[in-house]
């Protein structure tokens, strides 16, 4: 069977082209985990190669022989708060998992005992059965138990802890999830935070998987390249990483697109920059299950805070403190780039707006203007005034039905502009904390227009934010195109200019910065 570009659950070394996802462990000792009896944590976003990691890491120590190692997921104990009903089905995993992985003599008895024990006396049966071996377990999906269900848990974990030992209960486990056991959220029904009886004092490390590196995504193109003999050109794989930032799923779903759809493998031809750029656009116009994923994760109010900030470019010393931000970075959403807090990857960034602002999109009358001129360019000046015209008829209305209301004319913005363009162009988002800006680029018959998007804060007031929006904008047009039309659209939402006619809001100027021309437009 010959291998491939894997993106639907764990990978296979005798299936799939993948790395060691060990290597790309970070904080981690491995090696002393089953010999010291530690406890540890492992935490990364999804489909980063956490089970494939888990799942290859159990079978290096069962061919080792020294002890006994597991993967049990805890995924069908979801939803469940009533630890009646999860703490049988969780013990029911773990007898599952043992009956398909290991020897029968290492299968643990169906025991019985109250729901808060359970998973105590399962655990300290199953350590006598693998004995004079020790037993290491790897639980993955901890981060879905909920309430008491999580409670009962790390309680009957704890309650094993200080006794563990050969015969006797695990020498070692990992707990394994999206987020760090830190930062798991348990509350009882009523509201009312529960103590869990200080579990968190168990775990040596808390460890994470990075993402794919460039020389990383090299390796695995390589692996390719070896074995159906087609080469990706070296931009290409550049702009791979360039787009993904390393994401393993997206890594490997861009390459399979290209090898699968719009370079056939078996045609032997290479891979172009060109055709990472079209898998880009079909990941995002089929919005993939891991992509829709992260569109559900948009809708939470603690992601929509950070995120809500990051489109703005609001200036929130607040912003990187407590739950949301830390939820943001271990969902893989969000990180830290030269100290500033920004969407992921370039992929995220164009999701992400897309999945806020579909609803107005499809809202969006068809164009009966003339929007493209003569040569087959965008007449983005005939496209502004039509979209003040439309800013000016529906922008109340509009913006009460939404959830993001900070960043609601950004996203309108770029709703009104996509339902034109309508994938006959290419549309790039700059965005990120503290820039205090939206930039957009679009790119259409050939020709590039960049927009920036820009609130008015009632400390500066127009002309101060006018001035601003010039200055910034002629240096993102110098990074995009140095000829491209430049359109600033200013948005002043201050209480006493909302309350002023639309005839004295709505302005259209064109100014001089640096010898260059840039339209205003304010609303």
């Amino acid at each position: 069977m010959s291998r491939f570009f894997n993106t639907t659950g764990p990978c296979n070394p005798a299936e799939h082209y993948m790395l060691d996802p060990a290597e790309r462990l970070i904080n981690a000792n491995l090696s002393l985990y089953v010999e010291k009896k530690l406890y540890w944590v492992l935490h990364a976003p999804r489909q980063t190669g956490k089970t494939t990691f888990l799942q290859s890491w159990a079978s290096e120590i069962n061919n080792k022989g020294k002890a006994v190692a597991c993967y049990v997921s805890v995924e069908r104990c979801q939803g469940m708060s009533d630890i009646r009903q999860s703490m049988p089905d969780l013990c029911s995993a773990i007898r599952e998992s043992a009956n398909s992985s290991l020897e029968k003599a290492f299968i643990p008895s169906e025991v019985s005992g109250s729901p808060g024990s359970l998973l105590s006396l399962t655990l300290i049966d199953w350590a006598s059965k693998v004995a004079p071996k020790p037993l290491v377990v790897l639980f993955d999906e901890v981060d879905i138990l909920k309430d008491d269900t999580m409670i009962s848990f790390l309680r009957q974990l704890r309650s094993g802890f200080a006794t563990r030992g050969i015969g006797k209960f695990p020498v070692s486990t990992a707990l394994v999830g999206m987020r760090d056991l830190r930062d798991y959220l348990v509350q009882s029904k009523d509201g009312v935070p529960l103590n869990p009886g200080s579990p968190f004092n168990i775990k040596q490390d808390s460890v994470t998987l990075g993402n794919f590196s460039l020389p990383d995504i090299q390796k695995l193109i390589a692996q390719h390249e070896e074995e159906k003999g087609q080469n990706f050109e070296p931009d290409a794989v550049e702009m791979i990483y360039d787009f993904t930032r390393g994401q393993p799923w997206l890594v490997n779903a861009i390459a399979q697109k290209c090898v699968w759809k719009i370079v056939p493998e078996e045609e032997k031809k290479p891979v172009k920059a060109e055709h990472i750029l079209q898998a880009k656009e079909m990941l995002i116009q089929e919005r993939a299950v891991h992509l829709d994923s992260l569109a559900e994760r948009l809708k939470e109010p603690r992601v929509k805070r950070v995120i809500q900030a990051i489109i703005t470019g609001d200036i929130d010393p607040s912003l990187a403190e407590g739950d949301d931000f830390r939820l943001c970075i271990d969902l893989g959403i969000v990180s830290v780039e030269d100290g500033t807090p920004q969407i992921s990857n370039p992929i995220y960034r164009e999701v992400i707006p897309r999945v806020l602002n579909q609803g107005m999109q499809y809202a969006v009358p068809k164009p009966h203007f003339k929007w493209l001129r003569d040569d087959g360019t965008l007449n983005m000046p005939e496209m502004l005034k039509n979209f003040q015209a439309f800013w000016r008829r529906h922008a109340d209305t509009w913006e009460q039905k939404s959830d993001y209301t900070e960043a609601f004319p950004h996203l309108l913005v770029l709703a009104f502009m996509q339902r034109i363009i309508n994938g006959g162009g290419r549309v790039e988002r700059e965005y990120a904390a503290g820039r205090g800006r939206m930039d957009i680029a679009i790119e259409y018959g050939g020709k590039w227009s960049i927009i920036e998007v820009k609130l008015v804060h009632p400390a500066d007031g127009l002309e101060t934010t006018i001035s601003e929006g010039l200055e910034q904008i002629s240096s993102y047009r110098d990074t995009i195109d140095e000829n491209a039309e430049a359109f600033l659209l200013v948005f002043d939402r201050r209480r006493e200019t909302v309350a002023s006619p639309w005839e004295e809001r709505l302005k259209w100027e064109t100014r001089t910065f640096e010898n260059k021309s840039v339209t205003v437009l304010c609303q």
